[in-house]
């Protein structure tokens, strides 16, 4: 899982630092916000003192109309060890109840111009992403028609001149070799290279090749969401592969099922078209079309009509 300090929220979303400096490296734990309405009404029970804290113009409207006492308590309640930064929406004026809180417990307070719902949003998106549970993969990772297909196998299967040979036909290439996934919502995992090898491809016997120079920049993805996991593997005499579809198989990557195809390696094999007829095929069964239940269906209505 990937970690993020107030430091970075501040500098990507260009927030004015108001008091607290010297806690902006503090780290925010999880992507859920806390709009502290109740606390400000003094009930800390419950207070998820590890979100940051957003106060828009409803929260500071009701913080002015407590006395000067019931001011001073709220915030330096608001203020904990905890606490990785307290955000004012709207760039409403900061209390000095809180800038002296937050002074007093090293708290970063920030201001934004944007509205409170808007800027929810937007850093709630921001966080999800940055902290969403990530692997690498051993693979490649290539836009098929629209699909996103992991290619893995053993080394020296032919996983990356099988992603050439894609390439060449027009699809788009995402990673070779290591795939970084991370998980951005529930069944959603996003493939992506790491930074040393984006656009990179190695082919044994020529080299290291730069896709986006070679092919042009349509050739080159820089994310993809992976929905097909696509198996290379010696072909084994011994082995029984399937050859009608109709059971599919599953790969778990981090909390996600993703539907898995075994396929054979032998010299003859064309791979590339193999692997886009898997894509179509992939793409055609969640618009409800099953060529092998179909097929199924059939035999079973033949048996049936020679039985009768």
């Amino acid at each position: 899982m990937g970690q993020v300090t107030t430091k970075q929220v501040m500098d990507t979303f260009e927030l004015d630092l108001i008091s607290g400096e010297e806690g902006t490296g503090r780290h925010i734990p999880i992507s859920d916000i806390s709009r502290p309405g109740l606390e400000m009404a003094g009930y800390f029970t419950h207070y998820p003192a590890n979100r940051v804290q957003l106060l828009g113009k409803t929260e500071l409207s009701f913080f002015a109309m407590l006395d000067a006492a019931e001011r001073k308590d709220r915030m330096m309640k608001l203020c904990t060890d905890d606490t990785p930064a307290i955000i004012i929406a709207h760039g409403e004026k900061v209390p000095q109840e809180l800038i002296f809180a937050s002074s007093k417990r090293h708290v970063p307070v920030l201001s934004t111009r944007m509205s409170t719902t808007r800027f929810s949003s937007l850093l709630t998106n921001y966080l999800e992403s940055q902290l969403a549970p990530t692997t690498a993969v051993h693979g490649v990772l290539v836009d098929i028609y629209g699909i996103g297909v992991l290619i893995t196998g053993k080394s020296g299967v032919g996983k990356s001149e099988t992603a050439l040979e894609l390439v060449k036909k027009g699809h788009r290439l995402v990673a070779d070799d290591c795939v970084e996934i991370h998980q951005e919502g529930e069944n959603t995992l996003v493939g992506h290279p790491p930074k040393l090898i984006e656009h990179l491809l190695e082919i044994r016997g020529v080299g290291i090749i730069d896709i986006m120079t070679l092919f042009g920049a349509s050739a080159v993805r820089t994310f993809k969401r992976i929905s097909l996991v696509i198996d290379l593997e010696l072909w084994d005499a011994e082995k029984t592969y399937d050859r009608l579809g109709l059971e599919e198989e599953k790969m778990r990557i981090i909390d996600t099922d993703l539907t898995k195809l075994t396929i054979p390696v032998r010299p003859g094999r064309n791979l590339s078209v193999i692997i886009e007829v898997a894509a179509m095929n992939y793409r055609l069964k969640r618009m409800g079309v099953n060529a092998a239940e179909e097929f199924s269906k059939r035999l079973d209505d033949v048996i049936s009509m020679d039985t009768n």
